[in-house]
């Protein structure tokens, strides 16, 4: 049986819903993912759940078009740094390995990414 409990909106919050999607959107603008977007509310706003006014930081930025996949974007990030170090290191043979399992995971991300827009696609029509 789950138990569910209703989350109550902190009395020291002074935001309101769309200044919050205003918040979001701003960050989102400096090119942070959801993931750091709700550390970063979390830490510097004092908001501690989206979920609280009824959003989600994902469709706050679907809405806008501005939201990106985090693994896929987290991996690409990991990747360009394994490549720089591997550049500079050629003897490295764990850089080595390491940028070849990453480059895998990445194309079996952006595959699978790939096939369920395709489903969603084929579900709106």
């Amino acid at each position: 049986m789950k138990k569910t409990t209703k989350i109550e909106k902190p009395v020291w919050s002074k935001y309101t819903e769309e200044e919050i999607k205003a918040i979001v959107l701003k960050l989102a603008e400096k090119g942070m993912t959801s993931e750091k977007i709700g550390l970063v509310l979390r830490d510097q706003y004092g908001i501690p759940k989206t979920k609280i006014w009824n959003l989600k930081i994902s469709k706050v930025l679907k809405e806008k078009g501005k939201f990106e996949e985090p693994t896929s974007t987290n991996l690409e990030n990991k990747l360009q740094k394994i490549i720089d170090h591997f550049k500079k290191n050629k003897q490295d043979k764990n850089a080595g390995r390491s940028l070849i399992i990453t480059k895998a995971k990445l194309k079996k991300i952006k595959e699978y990414q790939d096939k369920k827009g395709k489903k969603n696609v084929a579900k709106s029509n």
